[in-house]
């Protein structure tokens, strides 16, 4: 996947050179919201890649899905966030009761997080867990990095669910929410997640997304606690 003029930038970190995608080449997906679930405390939308979670910086970076959610739903209150170029589920808050309960089991970790993703090569190992501290890049932002002497803890744990010509599908576990968490972790393994245009190279990086969708959300509801679960079909 060339770089076309005007539309990205090069960052370089150990020799190795990665291409950003520029502000300016913002080019959302126009497509319904998908709601999940709706009910008097909480919604539930599949955010779709390449779509920002809240606005970017500049008018041409103001279309998001909180946006578009405000349109619908003027009462919707954001909890959390994913990647702009992640897909599936998100939970919002329609009270400001629910935002701060479910905001509450997110800074807690009692919230459990399932992602499907696809990732380069082939990763022999059946099960595992990456536990690597991770901290912003400075020189490179947005781009992240493993530290282990600033880095702030970050463990995923992964399993293989079936192999391909050219990489692995694997279901992500992470238990905690560090920017960039998956694909630093992925990266780390050696295995970079397909499509990834911060952190894929060479052909790894040459499919129409990034292959990584936030597939089950669980938590318990805001009104009166019972254990709750959402789940996107993945799209790839």
């Amino acid at each position: 996947m060339g770089a076309q003029p005007n539309e990205q930038m090069l960052a370089k970190r150990g020799g190795i050179c990665y291409r950003l995608r520029m502000s300016d080449t913002y080019n959302p997906p126009q497509v319904p919201l998908d709601v999940l679930h709706a009910d008097h405390q909480i919604l539930i939308v599949n955010k779709p890649s390449g779509l920002l979670s809240v606005p970017g910086k500049g008018a041409h970076m103001s279309d998001c899905l909180m946006a578009r959610i405000l349109g619908a739903f003027p009462e919707a209150l954001l909890i959390h966030r994913l990647d702009r170029d992640t897909s599936g589920v998100m939970v919002f808050a329609l009270t400001p009761h629910a935002q701060k309960h479910i905001g509450q089991q997110f800074e807690k970790r009692r919230t459990k997080k399932t992602y499907v993703a696809r990732i380069w090569g082939r990763l022999e190992e059946r099960t595992g867990t990456v536990d690597q501290p991770i901290i912003v890049d400075w020189e490179n932002r947005p781009l992240q990095k493993i530290c282990h002497e600033t880095g702030r803890a970050a463990q995923t744990d992964w399993r293989v669910l079936r192999y391909d010509e050219t990489g692995t599908r694997v279901r992500l576990y992470p238990h905690t929410g560090r920017s960039h968490q998956l694909r630093v972790h992925m990266l780390f393994l050696g295995h970079p997640i397909i499509g990834d245009p911060l952190y894929a190279t060479g052909e790894a990086r040459d499919a129409p997304r990034l292959m990584l969708h936030s597939e089950n959300l669980k938590f318990r509801h805001p009104d009166g606690g019972a254990g709750v679960s959402f789940t996107a079909k993945c799209p790839f």
